[in-house]
């Protein structure tokens, strides 16, 4: 007997017109998720059935059993050690009892809910060297649930099927070209009968789309790409021939390497009411519109629909309906793939179904989701490259930051990472706010001079990245590292305006759960994961989690006692580019892995947290000449600087370069970039794109580096060499 509270009076009327679907396809006859289940998902308290909880991803659960009051109760229930030390951002899923997550790597796990007990696991094998074509660390953020089956999208591009009660593989199929560089990190969505996914890569040369696939077999039954190819003609869908006329489309037919970006990496949301499916479209390929689609006199022209977008389709045929773009002319990585909540609202005296997001650009939007029509926007965090939004939903721009146009270097604000990423928002209907785990961090942008792509290896996005070098000085290093700021902001959407803010150590904090209980949870990268007063911001209760905190928690509940849950790991695109040595008091140490489990009155404890050993600097001399240094240095910050962090400043999640083994040592060094010794690992060959003279010269740039670095901390002892 299904443990899944199903009254059916209380759900949406839409959930009635897919009961036949639902027959047809044999779901529910067994206790397995049905169409009907996940429309009215909203009643159903006792489970965590799709990835924002209900289509509206709203992640808000009534449950209050655990409450404002007695929050100071609750203690660790279980855990459960992860067999990855990657970045975590899995959005668990519980039915029957049954706890059901991914971890880096795209492996997946299942538990006993209420003990922890493990129930089995599966590996899809991912390919080591697939790590070099993933923008942000190798993680994965959820599965999607339809009958007795989980779906989940790998790493190298396939989705999977997997029985819910024994992890067997029923089928799979590949969604992505696998010669390019594709990824999928985000969670599939299952609406009628239909397994929705998108992908990345945008950063590496490809097309976004988004597709569906059968729940039965696997096989696709449409497509949306996101961005023209450059080719469209009269057989072309209209909403593609109309995006050719904001592209200069010469440049997408004559450069396969330009592939336009448009990446579906994250965000979906779905009405069913409305029956529209709503998908957050990702930044350009490359990001420097000169590139992806200069004018005449080679500046950047167009907006180039669909990129950095927010578009409504049809999920049973795919067909485009309606979209608004909160980036015109993207050139910054202003993704609009971030979190999409539904709600319904009353504004300016008038009941409005709306959409609401807080992408990378900094500005919170309303959007209306019946038609797209701009209500409101206003800037959630500091920003410098508009100055706001006209009635017509459009950006005011300021002209010193559009660097493809200038073409010169600029400061901008929000910087790539954006005033909000992928961590998920909440939404709390009675307080009427929505809660973002914002920050601040601009960015050096300086277009990079004859730039070409490389579809081999590398960033394809146009900007010189070792550009924003920090100095060589410890004292700016630090200076610069205190600039960044993170923050949970309490964002009222009517009035436009935050209620309250909560200050965090560091940027790049979890993502968010409200509940009926008047509580906020997040994890920190101050590791710590926190409970906040849903109407004040204070915080009523903080657990040690002796790793930063990225995922979003969830809560359920087992023979009627409630549980809280969060996927615990550092990692992700800030945390292996951060200056670990600088950001100790801003950021962990260490990735763990683990998934935490609360409940009242529980007692558990952690096992005792382990100190990281910090090699000390210790590299060979630094004998190259100047014009080596420069050469490694350009090739570093195009090549090795996503993973290894810019200035090879080192990350606490990946290897510091500047303490490699294979430093001293040319042979070892090219065994490993030009030979690819450790592919297995992640580390994959550069051969294709870069000579052994270049590969020389990046070791050399390293040993430079470390040696400045080195007379920060002993100055006394270098000068003895």
């Amino acid at each position: 007997m299904s443990m899944i509270k199903w009254a059916l009076p209380a759900l949406a009327l839409g959930a009635l017109s897919v009961a036949a679907c639902d027959e047809m396809l044999g779901a529910g006859s067994d206790g397995g998720i049905t169409s009907a289940m996940l429309v009215g998902a909203n009643s159903d308290d006792a489970n965590w059935i799709t990835h924002g909880r209900t289509y509206s991803e709203q992640r808000f659960s009534p449950l209050d059993q655990i409450n404002a009051e007695n929050v100071g109760d609750l203690g660790l229930a279980w855990f459960a050690d992860m067999d990855t030390a990657r970045g975590q951002e899995a959005t668990p899923l519980v039915m029957d009892g049954k706890l059901y997550l991914t971890t880096a790597w795209s492996k997946v796990k299942a538990f006993n809910a209420a003990t922890g007990e493990p129930l089995w696991d599966y590996d899809p094998e991912v390919p080591g060297e697939t790590a070099v074509k993933a923008c942000c660390d190798t993680v994965n953020r959820g599965l999607a649930a339809y009958g007795d089956s989980l779906f989940l999208g790998t790493l190298d591009g396939r989705l999977v099927a997997l029985d819910r009660e024994t992890g067997d593989v029923k089928w799979e199929t590949v969604t992505v070209d696998q010669e390019q560089s594709y990824t999928v990190t985000g969670a599939p969505r299952v609406i009628d009968g239909k397994v929705i996914i998108g992908n990345g890569g945008a950063e590496f040369g490809v097309r976004g789309y988004i597709a569906a696939y059968d729940v039965n077999d696997g096989s696709e039954l449409w497509r949306f790409y996101t961005v023209p190819d450059g080719n469209e003609g009269g057989e072309s869908p209209q909403y593609l021939q109309d995006a050719a006329e904001t592209w200069n489309t010469d440049v997408l037919a004559g450069n396969d390497a330009i592939g336009g970006g448009g990446t579906v990496w994250d965000s979906m949301a779905y009405d069913p009411d409305l029956n529209l499916l709503y998908i957050g479209v990702g930044n350009g390929s490359p990001w420097n519109r000169a590139y992806r689609s200069p004018g005449e006199d080679g500046t950047g022209e167009g907006d180039n629909l669909y990129l950095s977008s927010i578009v409504a389709i049809r999920p049973d045929t795919g067909e485009y309906v309606w979209h608004y773009q909160t980036t015109p002319g993207e050139t910054w990585d202003y993704t609009a793939t971030q979190h999409i909540i539904l709600a319904d609202m009353e504004i300016e005296g008038e009941e409005r179904q709306v959409l609401m997001q807080a992408p990378k650009n900094g500005f919170f939007y309303v959007i209306d989701r019946a038609t797209g029509e701009f209500i409101s926007g206003e800037p959630y965090v500091a920003v410098n490259w508009a100055t706001g939004i006209d009635d017509e939903g459009r950006p005011i721009e300021n002209p010193e930051t559009r660097i493809d146009k200038t073409g010169q270097p600029a400061i901008v604000t929000p910087g790539a990472l954006g005033g909000h990423n992928w961590h998920p928002m909440a939404y709390h209907p009675d307080e009427n706010l929505v809660y973002i785990p914002a920050f601040e961090a601009g960015m050096v942008y300086a277009p990079e001079e004859n730039w070409k792509p490389d579809r081999a290896r590398g960033f394809n996005v146009g900007f010189d990245l070792g550009a924003g070098d920090l100095p060589p000085d410890l004292g700016i290093r630090r200076e610069v590292a205190g600039t960044l700021r993170g923050m949970l902001v309490a964002w009222d959407p009517v009035a436009q305006e935050a209620k309250w803010t909560v200050e965090h150590p560091g940027p790049w904090n979890g993502g968010l759960l409200a509940t009926g209980g008047g509580l906020v949870f997040q994890g920190t990268a101050g590791s710590e994961f926190n409970a906040y007063n849903a109407a004040t911001g204070e915080q009523l209760w903080s657990f040690g989690a002796q790793t930063g905190v990225v995922a979003p928690p969830i809560t359920y509940t087992v023979d009627g006692e409630q549980y809280v849950a969060v996927l615990a790991g550092w990692g992700g695109a800030y945390a292996i580019t951060v200056d670990g040595e600088l950001l100790k008091d801003k950021a962990p140490v260490r990735n763990v892995s683990r998934l935490l489990v609360f409940k009242l009155g529980a007692d558990g404890e952690l096992p005792d947290e382990l100190e990281l050993a910090s090699l000390p600097l210790d590299p060979p001399p630094s004998r190259a000449n100047a014009e080596t240094i420069a050469l490694g240095a350009e090739k570093y910050a195009r090549y090795c600087a996503v993973c290894h962090a810019p200035a090879a400043v080192g990350s606490t999640v990946l290897p510091d370069l500047r303490r490699a083994g294979s430093l001293g040592n040319a042979s070892a060094w090219d065994a490993v970039v030009h030979g690819g010794i450790l592919k297995d690992n992640g580390m994959v060959s550069f051969a294709e794109s870069l000579s052994k003279d270049e590969i020389q010269a990046i070791r050399e740039y390293v040993i430079f580096r470390a040696n400045q670095d080195k007379a920060m901390e002993r100055p006394e002892e270098v000068a003895k060499r």
